[in-house]
């Protein structure tokens, strides 16, 4: 679904958008305006408005997805138009500025929409890429089996090692007891625990050579391993879902200070008209 977004209705919203950044880009081209291209001209306020246009309407993209069923126009048309018209804004909002850029109320609309754009392509490529990469790193497993796997391993690990020497059994026992998935947001995208307790006793259970417990070891061994590598997956899901939560605590504000900022443009700009 996310990669035909991109090419949906045979490109139909990446023509529009080409179109209607080839017309802005050649009437800026021709206009000969007195003094240097700005947004108080004929042609500045022109594409002021088609800009002021699309932020509020591409920001309506966040209602729409919400009201599944609603309306003529499907969600998939809407995305598709929200991606494509987007990125055109990024040009039409510079032109309507004439490339002046300053420490002012004005720019800083300016920088907020710019963020709000690349926010939003980087967002793009996280739902093109990253439905993919979870399902190549789970294997066919959700989470919930995955967790459940790793039950039985502790509920293994646990009686193989009550059979062995008290230090290889208190590193087995923590590995099944201080083993955490998550934590903090710095921790979740990280995707990777170097302090892993399960990681240690494994480390543990191959350098250790105490007692004579050979097929024991080799049984514990093998489930902290196969347990290591259920953890080292569902680590890595989390990362991926939690860099999905942050572009979404990064894109949603600065979509709203960008309109914020746009109202105060609108006012200060028709105050000093």
């Amino acid at each position: 679904m996310h990669e035909s977004i991109l090419v949906y209705r045979n490109h139909r919203y990446l023509k529009w958008a080409l179109v209607l950044a080839a017309v802005s880009v050649g009437i800026y081209l021709i206009d000969r305006p007195l003094g240097a291209p700005n947004g108080g001209t004929w042609l500045g306020y022109t594409l002021g408005c088609i800009a002021g246009g699309l932020m509020i309407w591409l920001a309506w993209f966040g209602i729409r997805k919400r009201r599944y069923g609603v309306g003529k126009v499907s969600l998939e048309d809407w995305l598709s138009a929200h991606i494509y018209l987007g990125t055109a804004l990024a040009l039409i909002a510079t032109l309507h500025s004439g490339f002046q850029v300053g420490l002012n109320i004005h720019s800083i609309l300016y920088v907020l929409m710019m963020v709000t754009i690349i926010s939003g392509m980087v967002g793009l490529y996280f739902y093109v890429r990253y439905p993919l990469l979870l399902t190549e790193n789970r294997k066919g497993l959700s989470t919930e089996v995955m967790l459940g796997q790793i039950a039985e391993l502790d509920r293994d690990v646990r009686q193989i090692a009550m059979t062995m020497d008290d230090a290889t059994n208190a590193a087995a026992l923590k590995s099944t007891q201080d083993t955490i998935v998550g934590g903090t947001v710095f921790q979740q995208l990280r995707g990777f625990d170097e302090h892993c307790p399960t990681t240690m006793a494994r480390h543990f259970v191959e350098s250790s050579t105490s007692g004579d417990h050979g097929p024991q070891r080799r049984q514990l061994l093998t489930r902290l391993i196969r347990k290591e590598d259920l953890l080292k997956r569902i680590r890595r899901d989390v990362q991926l879902r939690c860099l999905l939560r942050v572009w979404l605590y990064v894109h949603v504000p600065f979509s709203v200070a960008t309109l914020a900022a746009l109202v105060t443009h609108v006012v200060t700009v028709f105050y000093y008209w």
